[in-house]
């Protein structure tokens, strides 16, 4: 696949600035979904909480991976997850460690480069029901989650994936994270951000009070401060930059061997077209499609504010139906 021609998408007219089609979805959008939630326990003894839709026993499964402070309740995830569910298949929403409503039990949290829980989780849904075709999406840390785990797999990627989308991935952590820590996105994402990650940290004191440096943590109103105080001395990381550069999942697209779809924004305030790769350098499986306008997750087009469509989320689900009948077709086929 690799280099591409760009695929059509026409902003709303009232949604045509970056920061606009950025925050509107966590802001206007409105879908709940009536979840059965599943939990399930990790090898180090703490716990993964899965929110499905249910469908017929033998339909795919879409599995959906969240961003950075998001969870099965955020706009997109419901969106992707009602789209799924209009087409007849299961849904499923991993809860990256503690955003499923509880803290969860061991020191660590989640992060950029965790990939263990999501092999976890896929390797179970196998075992469970070994015929199973699976979709993945990701979203901004949840695709860059996605595809280091598939560039991690290379040719071991399970068969039962069909594909695979990663929404507004940032690529390259370090260069997301100098955005985020200046100027006008520092104040509008970085704040929002870290205020729920800080009070994280507070509360997981109460169990772990020498986890790390909670006086640090608290100061922190930069991602590199927090990193350097919190993400990496809990995973191993000799500081915020080694963290960056090994959580990323940049490196890895040319290991993926699964059919994968890269959707991102040219006006995206968070990830800079400069960490996006060049379509040109992705190995055959992985499609590119970089369009003018959508801001961070956002793809929103239709006329009505209060009923917006996300076109990226549309995009994601035909780009999985696509290789589902394509796989089924080979099995029967024989």
């Amino acid at each position: 696949m690799g280099a591409t021609q760009a695929p059509t998408f026409t902003p709303s007219w009232w949604c045509r600035n970056g920061h606009v089609q950025t925050i509107w979805g966590p802001l206007f959008r409105r879908t709940r979904i009536a979840f059965r939630r599943e939990r399930i326990d990790t090898a180090d003894g703490d716990f993964l909480d899965l929110d499905w839709i249910d469908g017929p026993p033998t339909s795919p499964v879409l599995l959906v991976l969240h961003g950075l402070e998001g969870s099965s309740r955020s706009h997109y995830a419901q969106g992707l997850l009602r789209l799924a569910g209009d087409r007849g298949w299961r849904g499923v929403a991993l809860n990256f460690r503690s955003c499923s409503g509880e803290l969860n039990r061991v020191a660590r949290f989640y992060h950029s480069g965790e990939t263990t829980d999501l092999d976890a989780v896929v390797t179970r849904l196998i075992a469970r029901e070994p015929s199973v075709t699976l979709g993945a999406v990701g979203i901004s840390l949840g695709g860059n989650v996605l595809l280091k785990w598939l560039g991690e797999c290379e040719a071991d990627a399970p068969k039962q994936l069909a594909a695979a989308v990663a929404i507004s991935a940032p690529f390259d952590v370090a260069a997301c994270a100098e955005v985020l820590d200046r100027g006008v996105r520092r104040a509008i994402y970085t704040a929002n951000f870290l205020r729920t990650m800080r009070d994280k940290v507070r509360r997981k004191a109460a169990a772990f009070p020498d986890f790390v440096d909670i006086a640090a943590a608290r100061r922190a109103r930069t991602f590199a401060e927090y990193d350097r105080a919190v993400t990496a001395p809990l995973n191993g990381f000799a500081d915020e930059r080694d963290y960056w550069t090994r959580a990323s999942a940049g490196p890895y697209l040319a290991r993926i061997r699964r059919p994968t779809l890269l959707i991102n924004a040219l006006d995206d305030p968070i990830v800079p077209t400069a960490a996006l790769p060049d379509p040109a350098t992705l190995p055959p499986g992985v499609r590119a499609e970089y369009v003018a306008h959508g801001g961070h997750a956002g793809f929103l087009h239709g006329r009505r504010p209060w009923a917006p469509q996300a076109w990226a989320e549309q995009r994601a689900i035909d780009f999985i139906r696509t290789a589902v009948d394509a796989a089924r077709e080979a099995v029967a086929a024989g």
